[in-house]
């Protein structure tokens, strides 16, 4: 696990691998390991740092050919930085809502999995969720793209250009430097620009900070909506009454009415082995979100042993054909108790994504509550997009692409 737990993002840190550890104990204790094959883990510290990222992986591959888990590195820049080399060293890396969006043409990446759903996607469905707010038309309208100006920020911006040709919006993009604490100059913009919604991708601190601002420039919190980075109550609760009314896009709900994270806090807990020092994170965005990626790392080597062998230790080949081969399925989500935590997932060569779905939440007050159903990205303009850029990475890479319907 390359995380982190201090530095600028470290309170986001901290409550996502929290739950992810401890949905890793829950198997242990609850199924002794996955099909009788307990377990382990290593943590490395990177401080949300690309060259740490490096590091913590130069340090931790060795062990991880061994028996690969798959990697987490819960950063787009870290994805970055190791998408090559996971590839080269057969060590399946999974970026779960992040990292290199054009990696769901798995001809051309193999080894890296952007499951659930990318950003593109995400700003896809956010747009489509505007448009029926605005009764089917964004014709004339103005939207301003707010971004933590990184790889992550980036991600999103041809997609929503598309978007814009498609519908007849008028686009302004608007990077914010790291860490986000500065925005004075940025919203002053948004106020003379008078955009009719602001789509913003933030992180850590600039996540409240952009929130309050909204409030002192006068910009309606319902008429922002956040990537599912910027929709967490450590965005939320520290911006006090400046975010009610704020949305974000989610992919999976809050709470401990989720059936999986009231038993993780009872069988986990309970044995004194809960990863998290303050209890109050259990249940939060993104707490529960680090348990559906654990679900997705624990899924693809269940996966992997039906193929290749129960009982059996996998290597980071056989659970990269288990990441590619996913099939999780709203009954199994029930099953393990999961509902809601995740969407329906199915991966194949051409698709490492599974899904391409969100839901809208709203900040009331005190809570997220979710306003709508899944929302699909529109794949017909967003995959191709993929693909192109898949395609101009392996030219440039001297890359042959998998034939995909040999992989069936």
């Amino acid at each position: 696990m390359v995380s982190y737990r201090v530095g600028p993002y470290g309170a986001n840190g901290q409550s996502f691998f929290g739950g992810f550890v401890d949905y890793l104990s829950y198997v242990n204790l609850k199924e002794h390991g996955i099909n009788g094959v307990k377990i382990v883990w290593e943590e490395c510290e990177t401080e949300y740092n690309n060259a740490k990222g490096i590091e913590c992986y130069e340090r931790l591959k060795d062990k991880a050919k061994i028996s690969a888990g798959p990697i987490h590195p819960m950063s787009t820049g870290i994805s970055y930085a190791l998408i090559d080399k996971t590839a080269a060293d057969q060590i399946p890396m999974a970026m779960v809502g992040y990292g290199r969006t054009d990696a769901v043409d798995g001809s051309v990446f193999p080894y890296a999995f952007p499951l659930v759903t990318t950003y593109q996607m995400q700003a896809s469905a956010i747009v489509k969720f505007i448009k029926e707010k605005e009764k089917g038309s964004l014709e004339g309208k103005k939207i301003v793209f707010l971004y933590h100006d990184s790889a992550y920020g980036k991600e999103p911006i041809v997609a929503l250009q598309e978007e814009a040709k498609l519908n007849k919006f008028e686009l302004t993009v608007i990077p914010v430097a790291h860490p986000g604490n500065e925005q004075g100059a940025q919203w002053l913009k948004i106020r003379q620009e008078k955009p009719d919604y602001v789509i913003f991708w933030g992180w850590g601190v600039m996540n409240q900070t952009a929130i309050k601002a909204a409030q002192k420039v006068g910009f309606p919190r319902d008429k922002m909506i956040g990537s599912w980075w910027a929709g967490s109550e450590e965005d939320t609760v520290p911006a006090g009454d400046a975010a009610k009314g704020y949305m974000s896009a989610t992919w999976n709900v809050a709470g401990k009415d989720v059936p999986l994270i009231a038993d993780i806090e009872k069988v986990v807990y309970g044995a004194g082995q809960g990863n998290l020092g303050d209890k109050s994170k259990i249940g939060t965005i993104l707490y529960n979100r680090g348990v559906s990626a654990a679900v997705l790392s624990v899924e693809a080597v269940r996966k992997a042993q039906e193929k290749y062998g129960e009982g059996k230790a996998m290597t980071g080949e056989q659970v990269r054909w288990g990441l590619e081969n996913l099939d999780i399925t709203d009954a199994r989500l029930k099953e393990i108790g999961a509902t809601n935590l995740l969407p329906e997932i199915k991966t194949s060569c051409d698709n490492h994504e599974g899904s391409g779905k969100v839901k809208i939440q709203q900040w009331d007050g005190e809570k997220w509550v979710v306003v709508s159903d899944w929302i699909e990205g529109n794949k017909t303009l967003i995959h191709p997009l993929f693909k192109a850029s898949a395609q101009q990475y392996a030219k440039e890479k001297g890359i042959t692409p998998r034939d995909c319907t040999k992989e069936m």
